[in-house]
């Protein structure tokens, strides 16, 4: 198998600068990881399905560096992203005999991401962490930024902090083994970031999306780095989410209320989100913002893509009291990202009575074919 050259991002954050590494045969290099703090030791954070396939290999490669490697296994799915999963990590680490200069390795997709993040913040109030993502949603979004937590029952990631990882290693060969319906979640984040930064990247996203649907490596790893150039540079311009960084969560207002309205891990998260970028597309519609075609445009890429366009009947009332509860929302006010034109999105106060016909169009049957 060929190998793709491997290319770095840095995530310029000041002295907690760190580099996102974009290739293959990362995982079980020994190489990856020699600029890394060596430390009394390394736990390795993973559940079973990811762990039977990589857990090994991670662990091989980490021995050379560190005397004392450790695994601990959480519950797969995001159902199981909340306290008791993150007390069973703290619990384990304890029993480890962890301290401070132990490094975390969180090795799956976004819930062990997640979970291994928030526990290495609040462990000793914060221990180094690398994000070892293995899932193409976490590559290109959830491994990069800093954002950990877990789930509350009336929204997601309500519960959590900012801890930036050290290292990020993103090797696209373990893309191979995702599900068919795995890798097409993550597309919803890549062409996320082509609607709201970056007009030339959707385009590619558009003339790309059989190579990418097929797996090809070679596309793959280019969809990985630019995304990953695109959220570097917004969160080294706005780490904690107090302005630029909004837009990153273009649809994921509506997104978050889906997975709460319908339980966590009924819908995928990257399933959510491409119904709620045609919804934010359609709200910026009635905003007057943007013109239909281009709304027609993004909702035409993630149909093909294999993403839903037709959201749960939540009822209307159900869906505004789930979006109050977002974390962008305001004083209760309901606040949307936007789009304003290709490649540029904003974070705009909306009424609901403007969301409404939103909601019930996406919600009536006109959309289940369009699905």
């Amino acid at each position: 198998m060929t190998t793709i050259p491997s290319e770095t991002v840095a995530v310029q954050l000041g002295t907690r600068t760190y580099s996102i590494e974009v290739g293959s045969s990362l995982i079980g290099a020994p190489s990856t990881y020699q600029a890394l703090p060596r430390g009394s030791g390394a736990v390795v954070v993973t559940n079973a399905t990811v762990g039977a396939l990589y857990a090994e290999q991670l662990a091989a490669a980490l021995r050379t560096r560190y005397a004392q490697v450790e695994t601990i296994l959480v519950a797969d799915g995001e159902a199981f992203k909340n306290w008791q999963s993150l007390q069973a990590i703290v619990d384990a680490l304890v029993v480890a005999r962890a301290d401070r200069s132990t490094t975390v390795f969180a090795l799956g997709g976004g819930v062990v991401g997640d979970l291994a993040g928030f526990a290495a913040a609040c462990f000793m109030r914060g221990v180094p962490y690398v994000q070892v993502p293995t899932t193409l949603l976490a590559q290109v979004d959830s491994s990069v930024g800093g954002k950990t937590g877990i789930n509350h029952a009336e929204g997601k990631n309500l519960i959590g902090a900012f801890h930036q990882p050290i290292a990020v290693v993103a090797d696209v060969d373990v893309l191979a083994t995702l599900p068919p319906r795995e890798l097409v979640a993550g597309l919803a984040e890549v062409i996320k970031y082509g609607a709201i930064a970056d007009d030339a990247f959707l385009a590619w996203i558009e003339a790309n999306l059989s190579a990418l649907l097929a797996g090809e490596r070679a596309a793959l790893a280019y969809a990985v780095l630019r995304s990953c150039q695109i959220k570097a540079s917004v969160v080294a311009a706005d780490e904690r989410e107090s302005g630029p960084r909004a837009t990153l969560n273009f649809g994921h207002t509506f997104a978050h209320a889906i997975e709460t309205g319908t339980g966590h891990g009924t819908w995928l998260h990257g399933e959510a989100v491409g119904c709620g970028m045609a919804m934010a597309a359609d709200l910026s519609v009635r905003l007057g913002l943007i013109g239909p075609a281009h709304a027609e445009r993004i909702a035409a890429l993630i149909s093909a893509a294999g993403l839903p366009l037709r959201a749960p009947d939540l009822g209307v009332e159900r869906y505004l009291e789930l979006m109050r509860m977002d974390k962008k929302a305001a004083a209760g006010e309901l606040r949307f990202v936007v789009l304003e034109g290709p490649g540029r999105a904003a974070l705009r106060p909306v009424d609901a009575r403007t969301v409404i016909p939103t909601i019930r169009a996406f919600v009536s049957e006109r959309r289940a074919s369009a699905s």
